[in-house]
């Protein structure tokens, strides 16, 4: 149940991206779903790959290059989903750094856990 209501508030989270974000836009509910899918196996999958190719110049930068690779990764994402658009770097940029902001909060809810 977990997991299904944070891939739901992911989903929402994207279509709340393409709200406010000029340059990103998003055709439905339902392609917002198949996004967060898409983006989930990117990090699971690619993401760790370009950070370890990416690491010298990640240490030179202080860890801003990372913000380089999310907006790349999410321009990615953007490239094999149907439904969603990212216009250029900067909306990409931009939309990747709401998401990195708001992935500990969501990621922070557990519904249905006793402390």
């Amino acid at each position: 149940m977990n997991m299904i209501l944070k891939w739901v508030l992911f989903a929402l989270l994207i279509m709340f991206i393409a709200w406010v974000i000029p340059g990103i836009t998003i055709t439905g509910f339902l392609s917002a779903l198949f996004v967060v899918l898409i983006l989930g196996l990117v990090n699971t999958f690619i993401k760790p790959l370009v950070n370890l190719v990416s690491l010298p110049l990640n240490v030179f930068t202080l860890g801003i290059f990372s913000l380089i690779i999310n907006a790349l990764l999410f321009l990615l994402v953007a490239k094999f989903s149907p439904g969603f658009k990212i216009d250029g770097f900067w909306s990409g940029f931009f939309g990747a750094l709401i998401l990195s902001v708001s992935t500990p909060l969501i990621d922070k809810i557990n519904i249905g856990k006793k402390v």
